[in-house]
């Protein structure tokens, strides 16, 4: 399933350098540019607090956006770079970069699991211990997935789920080279308490012995 991808709004900036940039800031703007994908730059304002908004929601700078300006066509961008205030630490510029559908982009994708009620370890009042809640893929452009998938169908407890046990969307790929911890299936605390004491008279009855010895 395809990612549904937000709109950015935005106006054209007349005027360039600094004073174009605090004039666009009392009126309320964040100004920015847009480079890239065989067009001319093209400065921008965008509302204050609806970037404001968008920061506070997290992943921006790994979010892609279709960004809307009056008078252009529609157009995918991502943010490369935010600057801000150093004493205020608020947004003062931003710089956004074109995208073909082709283009390949770092992500980060929602892990979505499935199936709790076939899972054998939640019956036995094991619980899911979530490690990763998402995920860095590459992936296109064009082709941006919700979310990833992993079904806990017979999952027991004490059982690992690792980035190769879920099928990933095509040409999806992570940006982890190796076999990393999505989630597991962790056992009840009062299993796992009488562990603890087992493993502990365990280690004290062997001291014991070692001591009578």
């Amino acid at each position: 399933m395809a990612k549904e991808i937000p709109d950015l709004q935005a106006e054209v900036r007349t005027g360039t350098g600094k004073g174009a940039a605090r004039q666009a800031r009392r009126e309320g703007y964040v100004p920015g540019i847009v480079y890239g994908g065989g067009a001319d730059p093209l400065p921008i304002n965008v509302n204050y607090y609806a970037l404001l908004k968008k920061l506070k929601a997290g992943r921006f700078l790994s979010t892609l956006f279709n960004l809307k300006v009056e008078g252009h066509d529609d157009v995918r961008v991502i943010c490369r770079g935010v600057q801000r205030d150093v004493v205020k630490d608020l947004p003062t510029h931003l710089d956004l970069m074109r995208l073909k559908r082709t283009s390949r982009i770092k992500l980060y994708i929602h892990v979505e699991f499935v199936n709790h009620e076939k899972a054998l370890g939640f019956r036995k009042g094991g619980t899911l211990v979530v490690v990763r809640p998402e995920v860095e893929l590459e992936v296109t452009a064009g082709d941006i997935p919700d979310h990833i998938t992993v079904d806990l169908t017979g999952k027991d407890i004490g059982e690992v789920i690792h980035i190769n046990d879920i099928e990933l969307p095509k040409d999806a790929k992570p940006t982890i080279h190796r076999n990393f911890v999505i989630a597991n299936i962790a056992a009840p605390s009062g299993l796992r308490a009488d562990s603890d004491e087992e493993d502990e008279d365990g280690v004290e009855e062997e001291a014991e012995t070692a001591d009578a010895e």
